[in-house]
């Protein structure tokens, strides 16, 4: 009962919105058309006259008083079936750019052509369609929109295709000799089609060899209308949303962007990098395919020496910008970069690991930069670190004070290091190539590892006894590391000794306080467990190890003693003594 009512109110509703154009209410419905679930009380008589279609039914119907058509597939909907019907009416009704090809492909539907009635509804709607609807950009950008509802009759009666070639000709034009301002507000009436038919258009520029930075501002101002909430004023704060990767509005998004990619220009240097930058955190985000995070990858190693340290650090972060989210694509980017300007290196027959290009050097302070903005995050690893930082060739760095700003920072974050781990994350620079402000740092740096500070107290004790100036000094870096390393190993071993020897007073000493009597037996015991070469055996190794300790009679100084605090201003020299 509840169905049957409401059937009842719907068919009342249609009668009286009918009742209200229908010339002839003195005659009565003869018909009703079914259009989805609206209903038409209307007359055959009136209806056959203009449309082929209802005249065939009718016809070709086995009842012989057809009460009741279905055209519930007529295209779009019992709205534009009722301006056809107000049209068999002769009723006035009002053709816009977001109905007529509506009405055009319902005319098309019903069969109403000039070759049943003159001046029909096809008639009609196609001058209208040529003479305003596709004169002006606007028009032909409205009646392109409605026909995303239309297809694929749309596209058989070609109204799209021509809706495409207005919108690239007069795009083309209006990119040139803009006509209103903003100059760039074709692109905002762009950006309400459909990713299909927007593809369409983009297509159809490029091969119109439409300039590239027209073709880029199309696709940037879309990409912002559509992934608003992913990229926004080219800065990356956009807000995270709260759906899952299955839900249909990532489904969505992931096929957006992956279209998205797909239409950008050939050339690398076409898009703001930033807006690249945002779209590749984007694509990570929603998870969309490998193909396209390596194009997007590409695109920014083809020109990362233009790329600043917030541009990657919009890659690396979440949107909260809390914690890390993506170090690979990062890595991937710097590694591709740095192969690339290798290859043009062997090409022209230069070596790369001395030699390194200008684009090459600028990044490199960048990657320093990079990885001191990222070293305060307590969950990056060391190899994630080091990866990073090895990237860049040891050529690239005149002066590693940058990455020693990166490598302090690191330690200052992660306290709990031991020596072994905190050596690993140093390994990544040179103290050799530290400038003398960093050096002195580094010398008073209790984070730093004892090998980082002997390295550049050693350095500055050669410049002091140079007695040159910071730039006209040459030196051989290879041996004065070498030598570094080796008077290192002479410090800990000159370190062990100084232990031995403390631990033979305090033997000493307590043989001494135990009296001769107790002294002699222990000899005896010591005897009597052949203990009794263990002094010469020990006297023999002292000689042996001191005997090492030559080489600091020709001016090295002892590095054993250095503590946190060393003033390498003043240098003094220590006797080595075993007192």
């Amino acid at each position: 009962m509840a169905s049957l009512a409401q059937n009842n109110s719907r068919l009342s509703i249609a009668m009286e919105r009918t009742g209200q154009w229908i010339f002839s209410q003195d005659i009565p419905a003869d018909v009703v058309v079914e259009v989805g679930e609206a209903n038409f009380s209307l007359h055959k008589f009136m209806l056959v006259a203009k449309s082929n279609r209802i005249r065939q039914l009718i016809l070709e119907s086995d009842e012989p008083d057809l009460t009741r058509i279905d055209l519930s597939n007529i295209p779009g909907g019992p709205e534009t079936f009722e301006k056809a019907a107000k049209f068999c009416y002769g009723v006035n009704f009002e053709i816009t750019v977001h109905n007529v090809a509506a009405l055009r492909c319902a005319a098309e539907y019903l069969q109403m052509t000039d070759k049943y009635c003159e001046n029909n509804l096809t008639g009609r709607t196609e001058g209208f369609l040529t003479q305003v609807a596709l004169s002006s950009l606007s028009g032909a950008i409205a009646v392109l929109k409605s026909c995303e509802d239309l297809t694929p009759i749309a596209e058989e009666l070609k109204i799209v295709q021509r809706c495409v070639e207005v919108v690239t000709s007069k795009v083309t034009i209006e990119a040139n000799f803009p006509s209103r301002s903003p100059t760039n507000w074709w692109t905002e009436e762009l950006s309400i089609l459909d990713i299909d038919f927007f593809g369409r258009v983009i297509t159809s520029m490029k091969q119109r060899a439409s300039k590239t930075l027209t073709v880029s501002s199309a696709i940037v101002t879309y990409a912002e209308r559509w992934l608003r909430d992913l990229i926004r004023d080219h800065s990356g704060a956009g807000t995270k949303s709260l759906e899952s990767d299955d839900s249909d509005i990532r489904i969505r998004q992931r096929e957006l962007i992956q279209s998205i990619v797909a239409l950008l220009p050939s050339e690398k240097a076409a898009l703001p990098i930033n807006f690249i930058c945002c779209l590749l955190r984007s694509a990570t985000f929603v998870k969309a395919s490998t193909a396209t995070k390596n194009e997007l990858e590409k695109r920014i190693s083809a020109i990362l020496e233009h790329v600043t340290v917030d541009d990657l650090l919009v890659l690396s972060f979440t949107y909260d910008g809390e914690r890390l989210f993506d170090l690979e694509s990062v890595r991937r980017i710097i590694s591709g970069f740095a192969e690339r300007e290798k290859s043009v290196a062997v090409f022209n027959a230069g070596d790369f690991r001395e030699v390194c290009s200008a684009a090459m050097l600028r990044v490199a302070k960048t990657v320093d930069a990079y990885l001191g903005e990222i070293a305060t995050c307590t969950e990056l690893s060391i190899s994630k670190f080091n990866g990073i930082a090895v990237l860049v060739p040891k050529g690239a760095r005149k002066v590693d004070d940058d990455l020693y700003r990166a490598v302090d920072i690191y330690l200052k974050a992660h306290p709990n290091l031991d020596e072994i781990e905190r050596e690993k994350v140093c390994s990544v620079m040179d103290a050799l190539k530290l400038s003398y402000e960093a050096r002195l740092h580094a010398s008073q740096n209790k984070r730093l590892p004892v090998q980082i500070v002997l390295h550049a107290l050693y350095f500055d004790q050669l410049k002091l006894r140079s007695g040159e100036d910071e730039n006209d000094m040459q030196m051989d870096a290879v041996s004065t590391r070498n030598q570094v390393q080796a008077d290192v190993s002479l410090a800990k071993e000159n370190e062990a000794l100084r232990t031995e020897l403390l631990k033979m007073k305090m033997y000493i000493s307590d043989i001494k306080k135990t009296g001769s009597g107790v002294g002699a037996s222990a000899a005896t015991t010591s005897s009597g467990k052949g203990g009794g070469p263990r002094k010469p055996t020990f006297f023999s190794s002292v000689s042996k190890k001191l005997g090492k300790l030559n080489p600091f009679k020709n001016g090295s100084k002892d590095t054993s003693n250095i503590d946190d605090c060393v003033d390498v201003t003043k240098p003094r020299r220590r006797r080595f003594s075993i007192s």
